[in-house]
Order: C-alpha cells, then structure tokens, then sequence
C-alpha cells in the first residue's frame, strides 16, 4: 500500500486560505464542473468517477479496507494523496469500478460477477468474510465530487435522517429475528440467511450553472438507495424479482453479480457552498445543544456568583481588616490569613508537577487554535484529515511553550536537575501516548485493519516528535531556566507550619472528587455527540458550539477550583499545589467513567480486540483530557493565591 504523507502542506494550505464564516468551504478546495461528452471543454470533465472509503460498523473497532471484502475491484485502481489525519484515522481512499458519464442516466448496469465454488478453500474464506460482514452491520462509505453519497430514509416523526453510509447487507438469523436493514423489506425473512445488497439506485443532483458565473454544471447532491437482486442471467440483468440470498451454510456454488442504475436530476436551487447543508440539517442536534449550552451557563453563572461573593465581600472585608493597624485584631485573625508564611512552600514531587504543567500549557494551546480554525470552517468535514493533521503538526510546533513553562515552575519549585526536567517535558506524556497507540496498532495489524497505520508513517511521527518537538522543548526550556525565579508576594517560613485536623469536605480526596463533578456536568452532552462522532461514525460538523463549550469549561474548571482552594486555605490547609492541578483535573476521571457507561450503554461492541482497543485509545483520551483540565485549574489558582496574598500587609 502506497501512502503519501504530507501533513505540512494540509496545515499550510488551510493558513493562507481566506475563508468566510458564511461559507462551509474554503477556497482552496475548489470546485469541479461538469458537462456532457458532446459539450466537453478544458473547464469541466464528462466522467464522474465514484470512490469507496474504509468500511466500519457500530458494532466493531476494526474497519477495514473496500478490498478486503471482495467487492468489484477498479483494474486501474489509484489512491488520492493522503495527509496525515486521515493516515491516523485510517481513511482508505481509492477508486472504484463505478464510473458515470455525466447527465446519462442507466438502468440496470452489470458491474461485475463474483463466484464463490463450495471446493476452493480460498472462496469459502471470502464468503465468509463478507457474511461476517453483514452479521456486523459494516457499512460502506461512498464519495462522488468530494462529498458523501448518503442513504435518505424516514425516521420518527416523518423526519428524514441522511446516512453517509449504507450496509452491506443484512441476517435473519437462525431464531427468524430480522437484523439492522433486512426491516426494509418484508421479503427478507428466511431464516438463516443473508441478504446482499448486490444493487444501488444512484441519483445524483447538480446545479446547471445557469446566471452562475461557472462554465458547465456542479454536483450538490449524492444519494442513493441500496437494493437486493437475484441475477440470474448476467449478461442480461433484470433488477426486479426476489432478493439476493446467501445461505448460512455454504453448500453449493454461489454466483453474486453487483449492478446499479443512476439517475441526474437538475436542482438550481441548491448552491454548491451549501450542498452539505441537507446532509447536516437532517442530523436533529441543534436542540440538544443549545439546551446543553444553557445548562452550561446556568452552572457557569452560579460558580461566578460564588466567586464574585468571596472576591467582593469576604476576601474585600478580610483584607481591609487585616491590613489595620491594630495589632489586638490581628491576633485574633485565623484562616487563610494564618498560612501566609507556608502557602508559598515547594510542593512535593515538583518536578513531576512541573513536567504535567508544561505538557497541559502545550495541549492547551493546540486545542484551543485547533478548534478556533475548526469553528471558522478550515477544518470542515469536507476537508478529510485536516482536523488530525492540524492537531498533531500544532503539537510538534508548540514545544517551545511546554518547555518554558516546565522549567520556569520547576526553577521556582527550587529544582535543579534541569537536564532530567526537560527530558521528562519533551518525552513522559507522549512517550505514554505513543506507547499506548502503537499497542493498539499492533492490534490492528493483527488483524488485518486498515486503521492499521503505515510502519513508514510511524518512522515520520517520530521524526516530528524527536526532530522538532523535543529541540523546540529543549529551547523553551533554556529560556525558562534563564530567566529569574518568580518573586513570591510573601515570603516563605523555614519551619513548616501545623495544619490542624481538618474536616471530611475539606480533606484532600473529598475535596477532589467534588471538584471534578461541576466541570463533566458542563460537558457531558457535547461529550456524547464526540463520542458517537468517533465510535458510532457519525458525522460531527457542530464546532462553533464545541467552542463555546471549550469557553465554557475553561471558566468552570477555574472558579471551582478557586472555590475550593479558598475553602481549603480558610481551613488552614496550605497544600493547594498539586490540589489545585487534581481538582480540576479529576474531571478526567468522570470522563473515563462516562466512557464505561457509553460502552456497555450505547455500543453494541463484540471481540477482544474491539473491547481492548477502545479502552486503549478511551485511555489516551483521559490522559490528555487530565492534563489540560489540570492545568487550567492550576493557573487560575496559582492566580487566585498570588492576587489573595499580594494586597496583605505582613511584617
């Protein structure tokens, strides 16, 4: 398998782009046009070529390639240039036999014939395989003119749900329980047996050009509808009669002959920038999400009420009053105030805070430009792989903040092993990261994948990570280390202070876990479309409202975690390091028992290797995720502490 991987140029090429907000694609990704054989011109093409896209299932991890499952093959089959992204993700794109002349409509077209001999062993392997398929509900991903050939059909409440992919075919299994699509047909009821969708009625929907300023016609619309036929002849097809069965047990010869018809319809309504539109209108999120959205904000708006309440009276009142000068009210002061002399002390273990501190300020940063340029539309579904490729390119940039941020916390911490400092910044958390992804892909080669990712494509991960990342790390780091060590506002006490017995809500653990619960609350429905989008394979678009919830949850983490470490430090209870970086970053933990619960609740997951690769990868999520919520809350109480104790007078 050929792969060219060029994962600047994607990022590049989305940079200099200039996109309008109002618009769903980018310049860049220009239009084709397209005209009869008669009205041919060097402007537009007269064939429209049909490619195929991995096959997956809601019921496996594995996807795998169009090959793989012994479809019609393209005797002069090619591979689009792939970028990084859709490498990692595992898109395998190439071109299928399923070729049109543009405006011709056909009926009944012979694409091929597949024979299956009950005395090769090859034969039953492959049947077999393919029966697995359908056992599995595995989907096929079709594309015409960059955009998805979708299946349309009626859900509740007469509403109309596109599907940018449509099944294999479909079991009735031994009992005579109908299986996933068989319920479309009420001729697919024999029992143990499958049924081939072997047949597709192809309609695509295009825009003349007419008063438009383009020479020929664009495509704006791809669907289909998939069928199942028993060619008897096929050297003359006749797509109507009984359904295409496939017994369970393989007994005699079997001959699978695949067809289509296809049909153009002129549609000059529909402009081209917004042919994804009737894709994604059918998709009913909106509601969800804006009721997600003002859940949100309710919590956000009770958590700034709490903080404007402690900054405004409490902290306002005990400042003023500490700050007099009669000394007889000063003794009697107790709580935060009390600790001044210790709430700077270096925490335990600050070389591993340190290094969390400089990976979470990387993540930071990559997520929040990652998803800026997301919510503009550089990074629109209709532009495979950019999303991942600007993700991970991002990361390999953003080392040199990592390293500074590192070092300038661990100087401060009082660390003076810089050497290990910079090592553990450049290579802990991704070496983690790494470790567990090509784990999960030896799995994937295992089993033949196509998530499987390239050896090659490996080797250049590497290279980025140690021929630019870690040299990036190395010189935020140097200037991190030179410059001075932050000047604390009070100073520290040589002799630790006693912290008193502390209360069950005001022990670490209790603390911590309650620190996490309002950060997932605001985050939990925007959560579950991520995740459908990732293992359920549907389409997720919806990034201006990932955005805002990205505000959102910024704010939360930070006045919980502000809220708490005041409670804390009124308890006299000086160890808000590390307890701030938990709090917060306990959300990461609810994250994974979400993830548990979406598991066993939503996916319908069979196998080993399934099982294990989604953990596998739901684990790197978590670590990540920690890493950044720990991070924001860190920062907003590392601000919160030095505002606190910076307008205290002590002598």
């Amino acid at each position: 398998m050929k792969t060219r991987v060029n994962p600047v140029f994607g990022l590049v090429f989305s940079l200099i782009a200039i996109h309008s907000c109002s618009g769903f694609y980018l310049p860049g990704l220009a239009p084709v046009s397209f005209c009869e054989k008669d009205k041919s011109t060097d402007d537009c093409q007269t064939t429209i070529q049909l490619f195929v896209n991995r096959l997956d299932s809601v019921e496996s991890v594995l996807p795998y390639e169009y090959d793989v499952f012994d479809f019609c093959q393209d005797l002069k089959e090619q591979r689009p240039s792939e970028n990084l992204g859709q490498v990692l993700f595992g898109e395998r794109i190439e071109t299928s036999p399923y070729k049109f002349s543009f405006n011709k409509d056909e009926a009944c077209v012979n694409v091929c014939t597949k024979k299956y001999a009950v005395s090769n062993n090859e034969d039953k392997k492959k049947l077999e395989f393919l029966k697995t398929g359908m056992q599995l509900n595995y989907q096929h991903h079709w594309i015409v003119d960059n955009m998805p050939v979708t299946w349309c059909y009626d859900v509740e409440d007469n509403q109309k749900y596109c599907n940018p992919g449509f099944p294999i075919g479909c079991l009735v299994t031994p009992d005579g329980r109908v299986k996933d699509a068989c319920v479309i047909n009420a001729e697919f009821n024999k029992k143990n047996t499958y049924y081939l969708f072997n047949h597709v009625d192809i309609t695509i929907t295009y825009h003349s050009g007419e008063n438009e300023g383009w020479t020929g016609a664009r495509l704006v619309e791809a669907t289909l509808e998939p069928k199942s036929y028993k060619h008897e002849d096929e050297n003359k097809l006749s797509c109507d009669g009984s359904p295409m069965e496939i017994p369970g047990e393989f007994t005699s010869d079997l001959k699978l002959t695949y067809s289509y018809s296809i049909k153009f319809v002129k549609n000059n309504d529909i402009k081209w920038a917004s042919r994804w539109d009737y894709i994604l209108v059918s998709m009913p999120h909106t509601n969800i999400q804006w009721f997600s959205i003002m859940n949100s904000l309710v919590i956000v708006l009770f958590l700034s009420g709490m903080v404007a309440m402690i900054m405004l009276r409490t902290l306002h009142k005990d400042i003023a009053r500490y700050n007099q000068v009669d000394q007889e009210d000063a003794q009697e002061e107790s709580g935060w105030k009390q600790v001044h002399g210790d709430v700077f002390r270096p925490p335990r273990k600050g070389m591993l805070l340190s290094v969390f501190l400089g990976q979470g300020a990387q993540i930071f940063i990559m997520t929040f430009i990652t998803l800026f340029l997301a919510c503009l539309g550089f990074l629109s579904p209709a532009n495979r792989g950019a999303l991942m490729t600007c993700a991970v390119v991002l990361w390999v940039l953003l080392g040199t903040p990592a390293g500074y941020v590192s070092a300038r916390f661990y100087k401060t911490f009082g660390g003076e092993k810089w050497k290990t400092n910079v090592l553990l910044t450049a290579l802990l958390c991704p070496g983690i990261v790494f470790a567990d992804f090509f784990l999960m892909n030896l799995i994937l080669w295992v089993e033949g994948s196509s998530a499987a990712v390239p050896f090659g494509t490996l080797v250049a991960i590497l290279a980025l990570w140690f021929g630019i990342s870690v040299p990036l790390t190395f010189v935020g780091a140097y200037f991190g280390f030179k410059k001075p060590v932050m000047e604390q506002p009070v100073r520290t006490n040589q002799i630790p202070r006693q912290i008193p017995e502390q209360s069950f809500f005001t022990k670490p653990v209790p603390g911590i876990i309650m620190g996490g619960i309002l950060p997932f609350g605001c985050i939990f429905i925007q959560l579950f479309f991520i995740l459908n989008s990732i293992w359920s394979h549907q389409m997720y678009y919806m990034f201006g409202f990932l955005f805002l919830v990205f505000i959102i949850l910024l704010i939360t983490c930070s006045e919980a975690t502000i809220l708490l470490c005041y409670f804390h430090l009124c308890a006299e209870d000086y160890h808000w390091w590390w307890r701030s970086f938990l709090t917060s970053g306990f959300t990461a933990a609810y994250l994974f028992v979400y993830a548990v619960h979406y598991f066993f609740s939503k996916l319908q997951i069979v196998g080993a290797a399934s099982t294990i690769l989604y953990f596998g990868y739901t684990m790197i999520m978590v670590l990540i995720f920690f890493l950044f919520t720990g991070t924001i809350g860190f920062f907003a109480c590392f601000w919160f502490v030095n505002k606190i104790y910076s307008v205290v007078k002590v002598d």
